[in-house]
């Protein structure tokens, strides 16, 4: 009897424990399938493009960018760009990486992003450790701004040089995609005709870097919010207008207060979906 007691205690404390275990993320495909990081990697590494979207105060999908593109890093050679870095900076950003200047100048003469340092930071200093290029693919905010109050029509008026910081004009854009409908709805009263273009406008950017500075064989790792990648259309579009055979893998990211089942709206979002608690912390 003694024995059936302790025995019951024990296979009770175990349920305890395991009804305790809080997973920090779920991966799931677009079909709501879960999936290991394992075949993840294994996806992305037969890619050309990985479109890593993020929510951009995420811990999670902070670390798992970097942690992925570690791993990759170590199957073949990787170009690497991001959103949160303008093009114009990328001089700036190429003497950081060459050992040029210090992080302490990079800090003064780039428009760094003030999560940099926790998010974005590890990702320059692997590629500057392993010697790989590192773009900066995101048109200038003030441009974006112009598209905004004055439309694609206020482009034609930079100089040749602001010019070479966006896609080539004109820019193409269907207002018709769900993603710039959604966007311009869900502004109400803040949005106009405009609000969607300028969204087009960096995602057309981000795509035309990314294009340029790809290279055959090799893979390019891409960094931006979700937003500009999710549902296949965003940058991931712009893309597949240049090149449709692009092999491209998209990654989202979504919060659930249950991460253990993809919402069924989730669904069909990315290639890969990372599901995160929504009490996990943020980074800023």
């Amino acid at each position: 009897m003694q024995k059936i007691k302790i025995f019951l205690l024990v296979v009770l404390f175990s349920g305890a424990l395991f009804s305790q275990n809080k997973p920090a993320y779920k991966l799931y495909n677009a079909k709501g399938k879960k999936v290991s990081y394992k075949q993840m990697i294994k996806t992305m590494s037969k890619a050309q493009i990985v479109l890593f979207g993020e929510f951009h105060d995420n811990p999670i999908v902070h670390w798992l960018q970097y942690e992925a593109t570690v791993d990759l890093g170590k199957q073949q050679k990787l170009t690497l760009g991001a959103e949160m870095f303008e093009a114009d900076n990328q001089p700036q950003l190429n003497d950081y990486l060459l050992d040029t200047i210090t992080q302490k100048a990079f800090d003064t003469v780039a428009r760094l992003w003030k999560n940099y340092k926790t998010d974005y930071k590890p990702l320059v200093d692997y590629a500057k450790k392993n010697k790989l290029k590192f773009i900066a693919t995101n048109t200038p905010r003030k441009f974006a701004s112009k598209v905004y109050k004055e439309g694609f029509e206020s482009l034609e008026k930079l100089s040749d040089e602001e010019k070479t910081w966006i896609a080539p004009l004109p820019i193409k854009y269907d207002a018709t995609l769900p993603g710039y409908v959604e966007m311009k709805k869900m502004m109400g009263d803040h949005a106009n005709d405009n609000l969607p273009k300028a969204q087009a406008l960096k995602d057309a950017t981000m795509a035309y870097f990314i294009l340029k500075n790809r290279e055959e064989g090799g893979l390019f790792i891409h960094y931006n919010g979700a937003y500009h990648s999710d549902n296949y259309e965003g940058i991931n579009w712009y893309l597949k207008q240049q090149n449709p055979n692009l092999k491209i893998v998209t990654v989202s990211v979504v919060e659930q207060d249950d991460v253990k089942k993809l919402n069924e709206e989730d669904k069909k979002k990315a290639d890969f979906i990372i599901v995160v608690p929504t009490t996990m912390t943020k980074t800023y």
